[in-house]
């Protein structure tokens, strides 16, 4: 037997807040990624993190460069219903002068197969923001 495929309408409005992370999607719609750096030992943080992964201490807010290098990348032929229209797409972690960890991102304007570990990326934000992840995402550097 064939499976039973049926097609059915779901939608659904969320009421979401992002707590402690609030400053981080605030600062994506004023075109700054922000991290967070370790008060007692400087780890930094290239996402929001409200206390140090390795010594516990409390995190600050910390402006990240909007310059990186891709790390790492994959492309992704799936994707959820915001990712649609571009699938498929890139994703990349950024590694970032004076940051101890990555930051994961999509990376748009260059072919999949033209992607380089090493190469200059720039961030770039939505012009209407959404308060979204999908409000930053990085293009070729120089």
């Amino acid at each position: 037997m064939d499976p039973l495929i049926i097609h059915d309408h779901y939608e659904i409005d969320y009421r979401h807040s992002y707590a402690e992370d609030s400053p981080f999607f605030v600062g994506l719609s004023k075109g700054k990624l922000l991290g967070s750096r370790c008060t007692a030992c400087g780890y930094t943080y290239a996402t929001p993190r409200s206390h140090c992964m390795g010594c516990g201490a409390p995190t600050a807010w910390h402006e990240m460069p909007l310059t990186g290098r891709v790390h790492t990348y994959t492309t992704c032929h799936y994707g959820g219903e915001a990712f649609l229209k571009e699938t498929p797409f890139t994703l990349i972690l950024v590694e970032f002068d004076g940051a101890d960890t990555l930051f994961l991102s999509r990376l748009k304007g260059v072919e999949p197969d033209a992607v380089r570990i090493g190469m200059p990326v720039v961030a770039r934000f939505a012009k209407t923001p959404a308060f979204k992840v999908t409000d930053v995402w990085f293009e070729p550097g120089e």
